[in-house]
């Protein structure tokens, strides 16, 4: 599954995972950002995901646009082993694009084109 991150450059757009358990044992996932451009994604809830027996949870995760080309990451979720249970590790491809620029300052500037 790709999750697709789209905005304005330096803006910081945040998007959400669900994740859900359909068995009747806790799920513990560790969350990790990997890839070229991990360094501008972010998980700010931490890296641990807990899901309880037949529930689901969403986890979010951030992007902040610093350059124009697009990023690229992937999103590994590792199971951890809890009760005897493990579930699937999961991956999601995670990419941006820059839609368009806001200016952060207007300057004007005089000056001559051409002196002697």
């Amino acid at each position: 599954k790709t999750i697709e991150f789209t905005g304005a450059l330096h803006a910081t757009v945040v998007k959400q995972v669900r994740l859900k358990n359909p068995s009747s044992k806790t799920l513990m996932y560790n969350a990790i950002l990997a890839g070229r451009d991990a360094d501008d994604f972010s998980l700010p809830k931490g890296n641990t995901v807990t899901i309880a027996p037949k529930r689901q949870t969403s986890i979010n995760v951030e992007f902040t646009s610093r350059f124009l080309h697009p990023a690229e990451a992937v999103l590994l979720l590792i199971s951890k082993c809890v009760g005897g249970i493990d579930g699937a590790t999961l991956t999601f491809s995670l990419k941006s694009e820059v839609k368009h620029i806001e200016p952060a300052d207007i300057l004007k500037c005089k000056s001559p084109c051409y002196e002697l």
